[in-house]
């Protein structure tokens, strides 16, 4: 399976939404608001007219727990939306399948779609998170607020959304954000079965098995990258931990 990458060139961006211009104009619609609001595919198929038209704010029900979350419609985003359902059945679906039906887009094929404008343009990481990544990529680059990001995307931690986005998690950010709950928390959950220890050794042996290993001769050129990518990682993550107080 193929690695779902935000688009983070806004010259790929505009180009990939002329395509779907030239498919059909519902799926720039469906691409747009995707894009501007970090909105699932599958909520945006399910909307009516009458959901979005005329909204600042778009309320969507998340998770097994049925939270409700929020998100903002940039005013641009609200004026192509606004002419783009003018004079259409609010009842009817915003993203409307065959012109014989009142069912909206399946997924699957919107997921075709944006597959096929991804390949028309020379982008292979196109699947139907794309939108949403893209959204979340570009919000973090503006703001650096990734807890923001991990709050309405309903992530159980920060590393879930910097994985998500396809970014390094900024230990400085975590250390000097976590909260008195979130230490005491933190302290638990590493002395329950002596996780924290376990974690630790885990990271010791491995590292042990690569210093030990280390002159091998049966060791390939990918090996030496492989460690110095590794260490280059943990001498950030060491330093930033080192200096955060």
């Amino acid at each position: 399976m193929n690695w779902v990458a935000p688009i983070k060139d806004q010259e790929t961006l505009k180009n990939f939404g002329e395509t779907l211009k030239q498919v059909d104009y519902k799926y720039y619609i469906m691409f747009e608001l995707g894009v501007g609001t970090g909105l699932q595919l599958q909520d945006i198929l399910a909307f009516k007219n009458k959901d979005v038209t005329g909204k600042k704010e778009i309320e969507v029900t998340i998770g097994t727990r049925n939270m409700k979350n929020v998100f903002t419609v940039p005013e641009e985003l609200q004026q192509i939306i606004n002419e783009y359902t003018k004079g259409k059945d609010p009842e009817a679906y915003l993203i409307l399948g065959h012109s014989s039906s009142n069912k909206p887009v399946s997924r699957e094929q919107a997921y075709r779609v944006l597959r096929s404008a991804g390949h028309k343009i020379g982008l292979n990481s196109i699947g139907a998170q794309t939108m949403r990544k893209t959204y979340a990529w570009n919000y973090y680059k503006e703001t650096g607020d990734i807890y923001h990001l991990q709050k309405l995307f309903n992530h159980a931690s920060p590393s879930i959304t910097y994985r998500f986005i396809g970014e390094k998690p900024n230990i400085e950010v975590f250390l000097k954000k976590m909260t008195p709950q979130e230490n005491e928390r933190s302290r638990y959950l590493l002395y329950l079965n002596d996780n924290g220890k376990k974690k630790l050794n885990k990271i010791i042996d491995t590292l042990t098995g690569i210093r030990d290993n280390f002159d091998s001769p049966a060791n390939n050129d990918a090996f030496y990258g492989k460690v110095d990518c590794l260490l280059q990682e943990l001498e950030a993550l060491m330093e930033n931990y080192q200096n955060t107080k």
